[in-house]
């Protein structure tokens, strides 16, 4: 067996990262395995940081930059790969294979984070990344002057709809009901902007387009009226979806596919715990991902001090 990590954190945006950070500050021997050629998970695609203590207006990107300098600073070890498989092994050992490499933990960090959920529609997979796109920030500006859908009524739907109507000449908010969920705040701009138009009660049947979306169909779902509204680009903001396919079976999920777990993050098999938008609580959040980053290494602290004991005795 090669080298045993005290822990490995799977997964780098804000909670993989501040674990990081917190297991470099607790000195344990850690590795943090990255999907993706750059930190920061879904923050790196967000316009506009606003809610986060000390950093006002900041942007994704540089939010993801500062997070890994940080923990990099500090002495973390980064590796890019897809981790294919955990196995538990004697001793409590955890094996975990991710591309032609094995690593092995006596404590892993699930923080892989969320994807985005799709309207399921007929055209939609079709269209994708020909004006069906699910990050406004990321392709906004190729809508300049134009017009687009929103679809969703909660804070990332309502906050998509404000900025593309910075460039954007027109803006349909489509919502199946009629209010939106999203925060107070961000309610009030939307329904200010003149260029921002809510279609209520709705929801998209159909995107329509040749080599590009040009309109969508919508049907309202109380008088069942369908009509359809030409678009040039439509952004799905309908949810997210926890990245846990991986660990079905491994430990216990809810029925979303969320890891149960508290604000310890330990989750329902010993050693292994759980950070961030896949872990089951109310506010997904990148405050709230760094939170649990942070209580997870702690958690993790404790169990490597009780799994010493076990095993000296052994």
């Amino acid at each position: 067996m090669e080298k045993i990590y005290d822990l490995i954190i799977i997964g780098s945006g804000p909670a993989g990262l501040c674990a990081a950070i917190y297991a470099q500050r607790a000195k344990l021997s850690c590795i943090t395995i990255e999907k993706n050629y750059m930190s920061g998970g879904q923050v790196i695609n967000t316009y506009e940081v606003d809610n986060y203590p000390g950093l006002p207006g900041i942007n994704g990107f540089d939010m993801a930059e500062q997070f890994r300098a940080h923990a990099e600073k500090l002495g973390a070890e980064f590796t890019e790969a897809e981790v294919e498989k955990i196995e538990l092994m004697e001793k409590d050992i955890k094996k975990i294979v991710a591309g032609d490499k094995e690593y092995y933990a006596k404590a892993i960090i699930i923080a892989t984070g969320a994807k985005h959920r799709t309207l399921s529609v007929k055209g939609e997979e079709q269209l994708a990344g020909m004006g069906v796109s699910y990050c406004a920030t990321c392709d906004g500006a190729f809508f300049k002057n134009k017009t687009v859908a929103v679809v969703g009524g909660g804070d990332v739907a309502v906050e998509d709809a404000i900025f593309l109507a910075r460039g954007c000449e027109k803006v349909y908010l489509i919502h199946r009901r009629d209010e939106l969920r999203a925060a107070k705040i961000l309610q009030e701009a939307a329904l200010k902007e003149e260029k921002i138009l809510p279609v209520w009660n709705s929801v998209v049947t159909e995107i329509t387009g040749a080599e590009r979306v040009e309109s969508v169909k919508i049907q309202n779902v109380i008088t069942k009226e369908e009509q359809q509204l030409s678009v040039d680009g439509v952004f799905v903001a309908v949810g997210i979806l926890p990245n846990t396919e991986l660990f079905q079976g491994l430990v216990a999920m809810d029925n979303n596919g969320y890891i149960q777990a508290g604000e310890d993050g330990r989750t329902s098999v010993e050693g292994i715990f759980v950070a961030g938008d896949v872990r089951t609580k109310q506010l997904r959040q990148i405050i709230t991902a760094a939170a649990d980053g942070a209580n997870a290494v702690t958690s993790v602290q404790e169990y490597l001090i009780q799994y010493d004991k076990t095993w000296r005795k052994l």
